[in-house]
C-alpha cells in the first residue's frame, strides 16, 4: 500500500478518475478490479497472517467484484473461504460478472441467509460501495448488523458498507471495519463525521493508474495533520523579543466558568504569543495570577483601553449567557483586529448575526446548528455542506469541530484534520484550542493557517497526552506536549 495522499475526493470524482483510466488511457476495467482485490488481499494477509477461515460478503457492482477477487486469491493460498452473496451473481454485469463466475466455478458460495459461517475467523465486507445514497435496508441491513455483532476482525473493501463516501454520514447502519483499503482516490467521507469511527485504519492503493488521470480534478478537501504542517513552526531568531510575537487578549470567565478563560489564556501563552492578557470577573483576578503569573489579568472596566493595545482577541471561553457576557460581547465586536470566537460568543452570534473577514469561528456541531438555524443531525449529515454555508453566512475562517475537524478559509479546498482521539471528548478542549489559534495568529499566521495548524497541533498534543489512555484525558494535559510540538527543530 502507498503513503496516503493529501487529496480527498467525492465518490463521483473517484468514479470519473476510474472512467478516465479505463476509457481515456486504455486500462482494462477488469485489470483495475484485479489490482484492487490483490491490494486488499495483501493488506488482509499483512494485518492477520494467522487467520485461516475467511468469509467474504459480496454485493452487486464492482465492490462485490473486488470481493470475488479477494476470495479467489485466498482460495489459491489454501485458506478456507466462503462467499456469501447479497446480490444474485447471475444478475451481475461486466467485470464483476466475469470475476464472480471465475470464483464460483470452484469456490464455496451461497446466498446470505441471516447468519455468518461459524467456522470463519475473518470478515471481508464487499457489499456496498461508494455509490450508496439511501439508508441500508433489508438483507443488507441484516448483514451489516451480523458483521458488527460477530466480534471478528473486518476488512472493508474501498469503504465500509453503509458509510456515505462524500459526507462521512452513516446511512442507516454501517459496517465497523478494522482496516479499509481504498483505491485510486481517497474518499472524503472516510476522514470526517462517522468515517474515522467505522473505517478503522485507512490504506491506499493507486492501482497504477496514469498520473494524467488526476489532471484538472480539483479535490473537495485535503487531508491535514501535524506531520505535514510541522514545518510551519521554525526556530526563532536569536534577537527575538516578545513584541515580535503579538499580544493576545482573552475575554471570558463568568461566575463558575473562570477555568475556561484561564485555559485559553494559558494555551495562547504556551503557543508562543509574546504577551497574553485576560479580561474576566473581578473575583477571578487573584486566582488567575496565582495559577499563571505570566498573564496580565484585568476586570471588565479595562476592556476599552486594552482593545487598542492587543493584536488578537479570543472571545467566548466561559463568557456565559447572562448580562455580564452580553456587554463584553458587544464591546469586543468593536475590536478592529483579528478575532477568534468560541463557545458562548458563537451562541450570541447566532442571535445577532454579523459577517467579518478577519475572524475565526470554532463551532462544535451543536453550535454550528444554532448558527445555521438547523439541527445537529443536519450538520453531521453533511459536514462539508455545513461548513460551506457557515462560511457564506459569517465570512472569515470556519473551524467545524468533531472527528475529522474541518477548516475552511477564504477559498476551498477544505482542510480535514486527521490527528486526534476520542479522549478529547472532555470539557475545556475547545478553550485550549481557541487559545492555541489566538497564539499562532498573534505570531503572524493568517486566520486560515492558524486555524488549520492550530487544529492539527492541538489534536497531535492530545495524541501525545493519550499515551497512558484516552479515558480521563484532561484539556490541561495537552499544554506540556503542545510546547514540544511547536518546537519540532
Amino acid at each position: 500500500m502507498a503513503e496516503l495522499p493529501r487529496e480527498l475526493y467525492r465518490p463521483d470524482q473517484v468514479a470519473e478518475l476510474d472512467r478516465r483510466a479505463i476509457e481515456d488511457y486504455g486500462t482494462p476495467g477488469i485489470e483495475l478490479m484485479e489490482r484492487a482485490g490483490a491490494a486488499a488481499y495483501r493488506a488482509l494477509r499483512t494485518a492477520w497472517p494467522d487467520r485461516q477461515c475467511l468469509c467474504v460478503l459480496c454485493g452487486g457492482g464492482n465492490n462485490g467484484g473486488d470481493g470475488y477477487v479477494i476470495a479467489e486469491l485466498a482460495r489459491r493460498d489454501g485458506l478456507w473461504v466462503d462467499v456469501l452473496y447479497l446480490s444474485d451473481p447471475e444478475r451481475l454485469r461486466g467485470d464483476a460478472a466475469t470475476v464472480a463466475a471465475r470464483y464460483r466455478a470452484q469456490g464455496r458460495n451461497s446466498a446470505f441467509a441471516g447468519e455468518l459461517p461459524p467456522e470463519c475467523d475473518l470478515i471481508v465486507d464487499a457489499m456496498l460501495g461508494t455509490g450508496l445514497q439511501r439508508p441500508v435496508e433489508g438483507r443488507y441491513r441484516e448483514a451489516v448488523d451480523a458483521v458488527n455483532a460477530c466480534g471478528l476482525p473486518v476488512l472493508a473493501v474501498d469503504i465500509p458498507s453503509g458509510l456515505h463516501g462524500g459526507t462521512g454520514a452513516v446511512l442507516g447502519a454501517a459496517v465497523r471495519a478494522d482496516i479499509t483499503p481504498t483505491f485510486i482516490g481517497l474518499k472524503a467521507g472516510l476522514f470526517t463525521g462517522a468515517g474515522p469511527q467505522v473505517s478503522g485504519r485507512v490504506l491506499f492503493a493507486g492501482l497504477e493508474v496514469p498520473a494524467a488521470v488526476y489532471e484538472g480534478m480539483v479535490p473537495v478537501a485535503w487531508r491535514a495533520d501535524y506531520a505535514g504542517l510541522r514545518h510551519r513552526f521554525p526556530r526563532r531568531e536569536r534577537a527575538a523579543h516578545k513584541g515580535r510575537y503579538g499580544h493576545v487578549l482573552v475575554v471570558g470567565g463568568d461566575n463558575g466558568m473562570g477555568g475556561a478563560a484561564l485555559m485559553a489564556a494559558h494555551a495562547a501563552a504556551r503557543s508562543g504569543a509574546g504577551l497574553v492578557s485576560v479580561v474576566t470577573r473581578s473575583a477571578h483576578v487573584p486566582g488567575f495570577l496565582a495559577a499563571r503569573p505570566e498573564l496580565m489579568v484585568h476586570d471588565p472596566d479595562a476592556l476599552p483601553g486594552l482593545l487598542d493595545r492587543v493584536d488578537v482577541l479570543v472571545l467566548g471561553p466561559g463568557l456565559g449567557q447572562g448580562e455580564w457576557g452580553d456587554g463584553l460581547f458587544r464591546d469586543a465586536l468593536a475590536f478592529q483586529g483579528r478575532l477568534v470566537l468560541d463557545a458562548d460568543a458563537l451562541n450570541r452570534l447566532a442571535k445577532e448575526p454579523v459577517q467579518r473577514d478577519d475572524w475565526v469561528l470554532t463551532p462544535h456541531p451543536g453550535e454550528a446548528a444554532r448558527l445555521l438555524g438547523g439541527s445537529t443531525a443536519e450538520v453531521q449529515a453533511d459536514r462539508f455542506a455545513a461548513i460551506a454555508e457557515l462560511r457564506a453566512r459569517f465570512g472569515g475562517t470556519i473551524l467545524l469541530k468533531g472527528a475529522g475537524t474541518l477548516v475552511l478559509g477564504e477559498s476551498p479546498p477544505i482542510g480535514v484534520c486527521t490527528d486526534g482521539n476520542p479522549g478529547m471528548a472532555s470539557g475545556g478542549m475547545g478553550d485550549v484550542l481557541s487559545g492555541v489559534i489566538g497564539g499562532l495568529m498573534a505570531q503572524g499566521m493568517t486566520p486560515a493557517d492558524s486555524a488549520l495548524a492550530g487544529a492539527c497541533v492541538h489534536a497531535a498534543a492530545a495524541d501525545c497526552a493519550a499515551v497512558d489512555g484516552e479515558r480521563g484525558l484532561l484539556a490541561t494535559d495537552l499544554l506540556e506536549p503542545l510546547r514540544g510540538l511547536l518546537n519540532p527543530l
